[in-house]
């Protein structure tokens, strides 16, 4: 007996194996005409009866239908009539089902491919292939239906209390704020004006991850990946970036050689044509990486979430900004948690926020759907007091993590020559303990002075509405 036959005579005689397999069955896994057509019957017959068909009930459901030829309903009757059942291991039945499953899927996905190439496809390009190949590689069968609230309780336990793994930092407050530091499966953002800082802050983390001990992917869209590197060259060997061109080749070698030796982990950088790669391409790129160079990555840096292209949406008159960006987000975020990790990505600040020293999540450019599905977001600020001082400020603007009221404004060192960050002492950090900005061009001082004033009044008086007092 052929496996399909086995599979089909089982959807009908054995409730348990019916749905647990059910739900990842197609109809495109069965080549025969006559098993497809007897494969959707017994799969509608399920969904809209909750239970299983008998062979009487099946020849009665076919005969009712007046599009099924003659000739394909005779065999109908003739292949019903010759199943039978012989139970079975459930669990040999089910993992050879779920190998059929994988098998067919990698097998219609190949023809899907080629019928692309050919040009036969109306629907899909080139660029859908590694999707659809990926797609057909994932197959499995996962029984998992959730979490029982009561019955799980002490798997909920071991939970709270087990170390869960995280990307550390090697910057103490980041550290603070995500409580140890990134997660796996979480889009994290950082969000700053052009020329700010975006990238020097992702080269930072990637070269710290390195020296972890971290498997660290970095692709770029916006710089070539040789310079990508070479602000990673700076920061881990300790030489400006503007010094790199004529330093002795002894020497850089033998700086190498000292890295090489400091730490188990590798980083990999990939440069992309700007708004031309999405998470389709990234997770074929993660398949050859594993397949090639037997690397898989702890972390990965896209530079930056932007100008990356959406896997589902193609941009145009049709799909707005909010709409592009949000889809390219909720691609990425699904990537890192397919692969399990965290994906640190960039946006820019709008025109508005370019020029505000206490940016919002309202200040994101294009798409405020971004700051909607990532994990954790921070803002980078930046004056010419702080330049002079060596010194940006970050600000928490959405965290899953930890508490966003505490510290939700830091400072940092910044060393732009060698594209490094380092920790200040506390005392940089004092004015803005209480949640105030170190400085500001913006109106947000006259609103906490108007704010607290107003706190005032109404305690010594017991009035609550001022606000005639403070005309705008």
């Amino acid at each position: 007996m052929r496996l399909e036959q086995t599979i089909l005579s089982n959807l009908i005689y054995d409730e348990e194996y019916t749905r647990r397999v059910l739900p990842f069955l197609k109809v495109d896994y069965f080549q025969d005409q006559t098993e497809k057509v007897l494969f959707e019957e017994i799969d509608s017959f399920v969904a809209k009866y909750n239970g299983l068909p008998t062979k009487e009930t099946l020849l009665i459901e076919l005969n009712k239908k007046s599009n099924i030829p003659e000739q394909t309903f005779a065999s109908l009757v003739e292949y019903i009539d010759g199943l039978t059942f012989e139970k079975k291991d459930s669990e040999w039945l089910i993992d050879n089902t779920e190998e059929f499953c994988q098998e067919k899927a990698v097998f219609n996905a190949i023809m899907s491919s080629i019928n692309i190439i050919e040009g036969k496809s109306k629907t899909d390009d080139k660029g859908s292939i590694p999707t659809i190949l990926s797609d057909a590689l994932g197959v499995s069968f996962d029984n998992y239906i959730g979490h029982d609230f009561i019955e799980n309780a002490d798997q909920r336990y071991e939970f709270y209390n087990q170390k869960e793994d995280k990307i550390e930092f090697d910057l103490e407050y980041f550290n603070k704020i995500t409580d140890g530091g990134l997660p796996n499966k979480t889009l994290n953002i950082i969000m700053a004006p052009p020329a700010a800082g975006k990238s020097l802050f992702m080269c930072h983390f990637a070269a710290a991850n390195l020296l972890a001990g971290k498997n660290v992917l970095y692709i770029t869209m916006e710089m070539a990946e040789e310079r990508i590197a070479q602000r990673i060259d700076s920061n881990l060997l300790n030489i400006p970036i503007a010094e790199l061109k004529g330093f002795p080749k002894k020497i850089y070698d033998d700086k190498i050689n000292r890295l090489r030796l400091k730490t188990g982990g590798k980083l990999i950088v990939k440069e992309y044509p700007t708004a031309t790669a999405g998470s389709g391409h990234f997770r074929h790129l993660l398949n050859e990486l594993h397949l090639k160079k037997n690397f898989r990555p702890d972390i990965i840096y896209i530079d930056y979430l932007n100008i990356c292209a959406s896997s589902r949406l193609k941009f145009g008159a049709n799909v707005n900004s909010y709409s592009y960006i949000k889809s390219i987000a909720e691609e990425l975020r699904g990537l890192a948690v397919e692969k399990n990790l965290p994906i640190v990505s960039a946006t820019q600040i709008n025109r508005t926020g370019s020029t505000n020293t206490d940016p919002g999540l309202e200040d994101t450019s294009e798409s405020f759907g971004l700051p909607a599905t990532v994990d954790f977001m921070c803002a980078i600020i930046s004056t010419e007091e702080m330049e002079n001082l060596g010194q940006v400020m970050v600000k928490q603007l959405k965290n899953r993590y930890n508490d966003i009221t505490t510290h939700k404004r830091f400072v940092v060192g910044i060393d732009r020559a060698k594209m490094r960050l380092f920790n200040t002492e506390q005392s940089a950090q004092e004015d803005i303990m209480n949640d105030k900005p170190i400085m500001d061009n913006t109106t947000y001082g006259e609103r906490q002075k108007e704010e607290d004033q107003m706190k005032w009044m109404t305690k010594k008086s017991g009035r609550k509405d001022f606000s005639s007092l403070f005309p705008s």
